[in-house]
């Protein structure tokens, strides 16, 4: 995965355990897509102590996912719902009709697992 979308992905699940001035900068070195420049100019910092925020606020981010680990659990689930849902499919399309109303609930339940993850 491309650094920058893990940071975006990390910051939306552990963002609100960053202080105000690392949550701005990430958001906007990484969200708004700005230079250091730009994110030291907004945050009233040097660029280097900007680069020291963001680089500190990663570090911190991943500090978080690897003790809580629910950005993991997300994806594992989301890929568990797909994986339901895909067996689901190939039991429906087998046309046994003793087990189609079954698949198709089973097709309906792992897409709200899904979607509630999303």
């Amino acid at each position: 995965m491309d650094k920058n979308l893990e940071i975006s992905l990390l910051f939306d699940f552990y963002g609100q355990l960053l202080s105000d001035k690392q949550r701005q900068a990430v958001s906007l070195y990484y969200n708004d897509d700005l230079s250091l420049s730009e994110v030291a100019m907004l945050c009233g910092i040097t660029r280097q102590g900007a680069r020291d925020l963001v680089r500190r606020s990663e570090a911190e981010l991943y500090e978080y996912e690897k003790k809580l680990g629910l950005f993991a659990r997300f994806e594992q689930v989301g890929e568990t719902a797909s994986q339901i849902r895909s067996l689901a499919e190939s039991v429906l399309r087998s046309g046994d009709s003793s087990v189609q109303g079954a698949a198709e609930d089973i097709i309906t339940l792992a897409d709200k697992l899904y979607e509630q993850e999303a």
